[in-house]
């Protein structure tokens, strides 16, 4: 969708304390990774707790390219899925499901599986920092598939089958941890894979897995062990909440003075934004009810701290986390610092804030804590935040899903009106979002107001 177009741009009329529930389900990044994990069954899988969000219909659209049947279930957010006719896709089909998305890519080992072949499109995905798929090719090549490069993209090729094999990444990499599981559970043999990913919804994902019939384990120091069985079953799966969409709608309680209940919220995975959500000078409340959990947020009335964060992968504060705390900082009582390790250039949106009335400065240093990968180079990845500053309105443009959402929470958080394009991002990763707010006592319009 052409960013200028009107039905892209969300008119927000800012200082109004938001106040209400919303209601989160399945993680963005487990569903339409568990979504691909269908294709390696030899029997029809179903998902519970599945979002209406872009990337689910991204998937669903690449799936069903390739034969899989996709229907929903008895409820709105249950999927089931059936590879009983998986056959392979043209390459224009496969590029125009997929667009600028990057999932296709976690296609490729399903797929070598089944078809013995798969096509990489140019991939696009959110612009913060280098992602490249080098980690992907490198793995798919030491388990023994064969990538050539065309014009129109890459084309992966499994002469025989695939082969165990050991694979040490040289950084927990979400994104090539679960290529390894998704080619490794059919692969011929044992695969070892060191310095892996342990984020919650790797660990989802490899619950799916499991059900499926796949032999993985997982020990110390990020090492995952994994057996080649001969064959995987589906399975019947609820995914996990999304963590990352709670933290989003807890930092607008906060930087706007509300209250916030997130149904569907879970403390569990939240634990470490919870502690920094508190320093800060926010509250919170925990029903966790079987069937009826969630977690309130809200501006405890005092004044807000300034504090000192480094983002890590996981168990450490999450890069996802970064973006909406930063908003909230900007009303903090003194300097913060926040060190960007994860993805560097990640900060970049910041500017926009400034622009709003925020007292941001980046640094290429590393400040605030260790010595990262990014120090020393050619990257701004630390920040230190003047505030309390008040914000107001201006016009915005969305560079990436979760600065996106941030840049919302500012918006909402300024006086008078912002104009706020590309919101078709943000829809990749978060449900309904414009009537959540609505539900909220927020004034948004979608379009221009006139």
């Amino acid at each position: 969708m052409d960013p200028s177009t009107a039905s892209d741009v969300l008119t927000v009329h800012g200082g109004t304390a938001l106040s209400g529930e919303v209601r989160v389900r399945g993680a963005k990044n487990l569903v339409p990774k568990a979504m691909v994990a269908a294709l390696l069954g030899h029997g029809t899988s179903v998902l519970h707790n599945v979002p209406e969000i872009s990337d689910v219909r991204i998937v669903t659209g690449l799936l069903e390219a390739h034969g899989v049947t996709v229907t929903r279930g008895a409820g709105p957010d249950t999927l089931i899925l059936d590879p009983a006719s998986v056959e392979a896709a043209s390459d224009a089909a496969v590029e125009a499901h997929a667009g600028t998305s990057r999932i296709p890519v976690l296609l490729c080992g399903p797929l070598l599986h089944r078809l013995g072949r798969a096509f990489i499109p140019d991939l696009g995905g959110c612009k913060i920092g280098d992602r490249p798929i080098d980690f992907h090719l490198d793995a798919l090549r030491a388990f023994g598939a064969v990538v050539e490069k065309r014009p129109e993209g890459l084309l992966i090729l499994a002469p025989e089958r695939l082969r165990g094999t050991h694979i040490r990444l040289p950084y927990p990499s979400v994104g090539a941890t679960e290529q390894v599981l998704l080619t490794a559970v059919l692969a011929e043999g044992v695969t070892e894979l060191s310095n892996a990913a342990t984020e919650p919804e790797i660990v989802d994902l490899i619950a799916v897995l499991q059900k499926m019939g796949a032999i993985i384990s997982v020990h110390n120091d990020r090492v995952v062990r994994i057996i080649g069985v001969d064959r995987l079953d589906g399975f019947t799966h609820r995914a996990l909440p999304d963590r990352l969409e709670t933290a989003s709608w807890a930092c607008a309680a906060l930087a706007t003075g509300g209250d916030i209940r997130v149904v569907g919220a879970q403390q569990g995975e939240m634990m470490t934004f919870l502690n920094v959500f508190r320093r800060i000078g926010g509250d919170f409340e925990v029903d966790d009810t079987p069937g009826s959990e969630s977690i309130r947020f809200w501006h405890s009335g005092g004044q807000m701290r300034a504090l000192a964060l480094e983002t890590d992968v996981h168990p450490g504060l999450s890069t996802d986390w970064q973006q909406p705390l930063v908003v909230a900082l900007t009303q903090a009582h003194g300097l913060s610092i926040v060190h960007e390790t994860v993805y560097e250039q990640r900060l970049g949106f910041t500017q926009a804030l400034n622009r709003m009335g925020a007292q941001i400065q980046l640094y290429r240093e590393c400040l605030g804590g260790s010595a990262c990968r990014f120090g020393q180079r050619n990257f701004q990845h630390s920040a230190v935040i003047s505030g309390p500053t008040k914000l107001h309105g201006a016009e915005l443009t969305i560079p990436d899903l979760r600065a996106g959402f941030s840049y919302l929470i500012a918006a909402l958080a300024a006086q008078g009106t912002s104009m706020v394009h590309g919101i078709s991002l943000i829809h990749r990763g978060y449900e309904d979002f414009e009537a959540k707010l609505s539900g909220l006592g927020a004034v948004v319009e979608l379009g221009v107001a006139a």
